[in-house]
């Protein structure tokens, strides 16, 4: 199988569906063999249902937690290639062949996207989060040596062979972090493709915590894994 589009999804009963949709029309229109998984990280609405009779396959995983989703989605995933999307509408579907085109063509085993050389619509990133992240990808850049400009971004795509020897620890948002960390250990290929941001297309409450969140992310850098 060519591609897996994984999706971390918690009470995202009005925006999984259309996002399904949207990844299935991506796999389509890029003529290759693919899956749509969404994993339902403890949804108390209709997410997994919506999602099902959308198309995706569901995977539940109980524990919390965005890295213990993705770390289900990825063990779960068939396809060679593994893209990671919110299932929230704030990232275009359509920058997903930019993530996918490297890794298929052997260029790079981790690609991320960078919001901040894409576009981050208005609206769509408070300033303390963007400067929280320029803060926290400074730090991961110190750490690294490599050059990723947004650490934190919620599309990107990886290789299954090389997700296979990456030994991953966290569970929460810091995931996102350990991910270039351990594959820059690794000496990874890792390349920053542009990618846009959006608002949600509809009103809601962030379920990011800016300073509890920021803190998981400063302490794995650090050397400390959050618990919880």
């Amino acid at each position: 199988m060519d591609i897996s589009i994984i999706m971390p999804c918690l009470n995202e009963e009005n925006t999984v569906g259309r996002c399904v949709g949207s990844a299935q029309r991506v796999i389509a229109v890029m003529g290759l063999e693919g899956e749509v998984i969404v994993v339902d990280n403890g949804s108390s609405d209709r997410s997994a249902s919506i999602a099902r009779d959308s198309g995706a396959r569901v995977i539940e995983e109980i524990r919390p937690g965005y890295g213990m989703a993705l770390r289900k989605g990825i063990k779960s995933a068939k396809g060679n290639v593994l893209i990671l999307i919110d299932a929230d509408t704030t990232y275009d579907f359509a920058d997903i062949p930019r993530i996918y085109r490297p890794l298929s063509d052997d260029k790079a085993d981790l690609v991320i996207g960078d919001r901040f050389s894409g576009g981050i619509r208005k609206g769509a990133m408070p300033l303390t989060h963007r400067l929280g992240v320029g803060v926290l990808s400074f730090l991961g850049r110190m750490r690294t040596g490599s050059g990723i400009r947004d650490f934190h971004c919620g599309l990107r795509g990886i290789t299954k062979r090389a997700v296979e020897g990456l030994g991953f620890r966290t569970t929460g948002m810091e995931f996102a972090t350990e991910m270039i960390v351990e594959a820059s250990a690794q000496k990874l290929r890792i390349v920053q493709v542009p990618v846009s941001l959006d608002r949600c297309v509809y009103k809601r409450d962030s379920k990011l915590r800016t300073i509890r969140d920021g803190f998981r992310h400063l302490f794995y850098l650090i050397g400390f894994v959050a618990s919880g």
